[in-house]
């Protein structure tokens, strides 16, 4: 592949120490610099003391600005083949912008999970009932899609997520590319510097707080899970990690109860390795979750639901056990964290899981050469998805705007 011009337009600076999001982009960054490629990293929002470092991994940063015109100066003069959307909401402001003014470029939108679909489960948890398949046909689902159909191609994170769009909402499988997180395979090496059984103690949960469905996890940990947990081993703690906790987030701190909200790790993979379990009883949310992949690169078990362990682990055993009713995920929790033989076989789990779904070696490759055949044939490619050029013509909602100006006109 002949060296490219790479323009990655993020909704926010990443974070790799603060949310699997954040640690995603980087991945994505790192197999685009192959060959050589030139990368360009812009944004509208501003940084923060936890932003990555990017200039430092040879990738050029930009700040650019929302709803303004001097993009399209900006993008017209970088002139980029490639150009990967952050999230949806980054390729509703942009993607009109880009197609204007570097029309041959490759319009990648990175999904990082459905939002519509945790927001639909997010939704139908409130109300305690039966998942309702309407909840999917919301107006956050009107916009997603619109956002896959005008791309060029779109990585989903998730098997499921994949079959969701195809089959539920006939997205053409030849705009979507499933590319799940790219890990370096463990090795012996890696294993041998795990610490024993005996060298790690209590129970953990990580998770970046403003994102949702970590916050509700934390609530049903303390409110479902503790309570019953710590009855049968009062001698183990809970401890609570994660980056931008609130102050309710805090006020769950409680020592007599050895209840522990130690807020921001400044190295996850660290942290999760001095604690024996990691218990995830996540109740909503979609893609597929860092903190899992960080507990198996650590040789740490988990104890989660089917919600949390969903499209991670294929037709491997999970690393730990997937249990949905209160009761038994404390049974299970008690068993591995006190079955030596249990908790070992585990971790084993947890190894072919990261080696045979997660390493870099069995996808980068392949999707790059994706990408470079969309590249080569990206007028024939984007004929077999009009309806994506029939959304970003400028003319759809067009009649609308005309109709809503005469309207105004009319009333002076």
């Amino acid at each position: 592949m002949e060296k490219q011009e790479i323009l990655f337009i993020g909704l926010v600076w990443p974070e790799p120490s603060s949310s699997a999001a954040g640690f995603r982009i980087i991945q994505l960054l790192k197999s685009f610099q192959n060959n050589d490629n030139t990368i360009t990293f812009a944004s509208a929002a501003s940084r923060s003391p936890y932003s990555a470092d990017l200039k430092a991994m040879g990738i050029h940063e930009v700040e650019i600005k929302l709803n303004d015109a001097s993009f399209n100066d900006f993008v017209q003069e970088l002139n980029p083949n490639i150009v990967v959307f952050d999230r949806f909401m980054t390729e509703e402001q942009y993607s009109w912008r880009v197609a204007q003014e570097c029309p041959d470029a490759v319009r990648i939108l990175d999904t990082e999970d459905l939002h519509f679909l945790r927001h639909a489960r997010q939704s139908n948890t409130k109300s305690g009932e039966q998942f309702d398949q309407a909840l999917l046909y919301s107006d956050i689902a009107k916009r997603e899609i619109a956002a896959i159909l005008r791309s060029d191609i779109s990585i989903i994170i998730s098997e499921l997520e994949m079959q969701l769009l195809t089959n539920q909402f006939a997205i053409n499988p030849s705009i979507l590319y499933y590319l799940p997180f790219l890990e370096e395979e463990i090795s012996p090496t890696c294993i041998d510097t795990w610490k024993t059984y005996e060298e790690r103690a209590d129970f953990m949960f990580i998770g970046n707080f403003i994102h949702e469905p970590n916050w509700n996890t934390v609530q049903y940990l303390k409110t479902q899970i503790w309570p019953l947990l710590r009855k049968q081993l009062p001698k183990v703690s809970l401890n609570i990690y994660g980056a931008y906790p609130s102050q309710k987030v805090l006020q769950l701190h409680n020592p007599k109860e050895r209840f522990f909200v130690h807020g921001r790790a400044e190295d996850a993979q660290v942290t999760m390795s001095h604690h024996r379990i990691l218990l995830a009883p996540i109740q909503f949310g979609a893609g597929v979750k860092g903190k899992f992949i960080d507990a198996m690169q650590t040789g740490t078990p988990s104890v989660t639901t089917s919600i949390g362990a969903e499209a991670m682990c294929g037709d491997f055993p999970w690393n730990g056990f997937i249990a949905n009713e209160p009761e038994l995920f404390v049974a299970k929790a008690i068993e591995l964290y006190t079955n030596k033989s249990l908790w070992l076989t585990a971790q084993q789990h947890g190894i072919a899981i990261i080696n045979q779904r997660y390493a870099r070696s069995k996808f980068e490759d392949d999707f790059l050469m994706t990408i470079r055949f969309i590249k080569a044939q990206l007028q024939a490619h984007r004929q077999q998805n009009f309806i994506g050029q029939l959304l970003l013509h400028h003319s759809v909602l067009s009649t609308k705007y005309l109709s809503l100006w005469i309207e105004q006109k009319n009333k002076k």
